[in-house]
């Protein structure tokens, strides 16, 4: 194919040379026979053509690739005899000028032949032979050394040539399989990247029935449980009298306890189900951070009191009221609360922090003095399930779903979630509210004429020439 296109591209190259060949031949041969030779020339180059042109529409077929070698040959030979024969016209001239200008403009032809059919040996062989045995038995015919040199040197120029072309052949042949490498390493590459579109879509579809099916469960088992959790406060409370064994009392504590601890679990299923699932509506209100953030302190306090932990709150003034779903705002606190104290150890201090962000929002921040997440647990941490090495090695491991509910629920109000931590020296978790959502109070445009207030904390806005 490679020598195809190549003849194809100069179809008509070749033929001008041919005609500036017989242009300069004029001086000592006759006009008829350069007629001749120049139309023997241009049928044989026809043929070639010809035969090239139909193998560019001929369906590909590696059986047939013979064949079609054997004909590109053969029509290349007899371009090559075509063109040796202006060697042999007017033998009877003797000028040095005529034979130094064949034996150049045959040498031309031939590296021209080489360069073309690089790629296919016998092509090469086949076209210019004729040529290089041409010169040689025209200047072995003359009796003279000085043309015996010179058919000496056409040989090894010969030789030469096809040394050169071996060379490039090879270049060539290694190119075209890197190339082939190439040409499958990218259908490898398209045919991994479909299979892993393809499982991408069966694990995106596999998650989401995951999440609905969680979903659904996890309220189907919060019907019963509420039943139990009734009955156990009012066993444990003697509200229909007292036991007539104490220890009954203490079974119904347990039984409340556990039911606790199982609702909440099921609850933070059904949250990070109903978030992954998309299905989680919020029930937006203006809201006081500050003042969620400060009941959160309190339910939590005796916890951390009786692991004799320190909460320390560092809360900006007048902050403005925020516009979010209350519940997802206290769960979100309650969270990093309850996993500050939790891997805190005795002793240590957790800060509440509540401020402004320098985009006009609101950030609030639970910092603790445990011992921290190693870098490479944090990813595994924040997906769902996901429990660092020193969540096994406590007793009160979770479930490993409280961050990825906190985060999830930060995104629904298009916040920014962070989480900072280094071993040894403590963990950060940073949530950010978006400037949206505070509610700036705006001042009263004051009517024309009208004095500006005299609240110095109020920006007075003059009013605008519409007013």
């Amino acid at each position: 194919m490679m020598f195809v296109k190549n003849e194809l591209s100069a179809a008509v190259t070749t033929p001008l040379l041919a005609i500036i060949v017989a242009m300069g031949a004029m001086f000592w041969a006759p006009a008829q026979s350069l007629l001749l030779w120049l139309a023997a020339v241009f049928v044989a180059k026809g043929i070639l053509i010809a035969i090239c042109r139909q193998f560019v529409r001929a369906p590909r077929d590696d059986e047939a690739t013979p064949g079609w070698r054997a004909k590109i040959a053969a029509a290349e030979f007899l371009y090559g005899v075509t063109w040796a024969s202006v060697a042999f016209i007017s033998p009877e001239t003797q000028a040095e000028a005529a034979h130094t200008f064949i034996f150049a403009s045959l040498l031309v032809v031939i590296s021209m032949r080489m360069l073309f059919a690089s790629t296919v040996t016998p092509v090469v062989y086949a076209g210019t032979l004729p040529m290089t045995i041409a010169i040689v038995i025209r200047f072995a015919l003359l009796d003279n050394p000085f043309y015996w040199a010179m058919a000496a040197m056409a040989i090894g120029v010969h030789i030469y040539f096809v040394w050169l072309m071996n060379g490039f052949s090879r270049t060539v042949m290694a190119m075209l399989e890197y190339r082939a490498e190439k040409d499958a390493l990218i259908a490898e590459l398209e045919q991994s990247k479909s299979i892993s579109d393809d499982a991408r879509m069966r694990a995106e579809e596999a998650n989401l029935a995951k999440s609905r099916f969680l979903a659904t469960m996890s309220h189907e088992l919060r019907t019963p449980l509420n039943a139990i959790l009734g009955f156990s406060e009012i066993m444990r409370g003697e509200i229909l009298g007292p036991h007539a064994n104490p220890t009954y009392k203490e079974y119904a504590k347990d039984i409340h306890e556990s039911g606790q601890h199982l609702l909440t679990l099921i609850n933070e299923i059904l949250d990070i189900s109903r978030i992954e699932a998309g299905r989680y509506e919020l029930n937006e209100t203006p809201i006081k951070l500050i003042d969620i953030v400060e009941d959160c302190h309190r339910l939590m306090r005796v916890r951390a009191e009786n692991k004799g932990l320190k909460i320390v709150e560092a809360f900006d003034d007048n902050m403005p009221r925020l516009w979010a779903d209350e519940r997802a705002v206290r769960q979100i606190c309650l969270n990093l609360l309850s996993n500050a104290i939790k891997f805190t150890p005795t002793g240590g201090t957790v800060t509440l922090k509540i401020t402004r962000t320098k985009h006009g929002g609101q950030m609030l921040s639970v910092k603790d003095t445990g011992p921290g997440i190693p870098e490479d647990e944090i990813p595994r941490v924040l997906r769902s399930f996901g429990q660092g090495s020193l969540a096994h090695q406590t007793a009160e491991g979770g479930t490993g779903l409280g961050l990825p509910i906190t985060k999830g629920l930060t995104d629904l109000h298009d916040g920014n979630f962070e989480l900072k931590s280094k071993l040894r020296y403590g963990t950060e978790v940073i949530v950010s509210f978006p400037r949206s959502r505070a509610m700036e109070a705006l001042p009263r445009l004051t009517e024309p004429g009208e004095e500006p207030p005299e609240d110095p904390q109020v920006p007075w806005r003059p009013p605008s020439s519409a007013a």
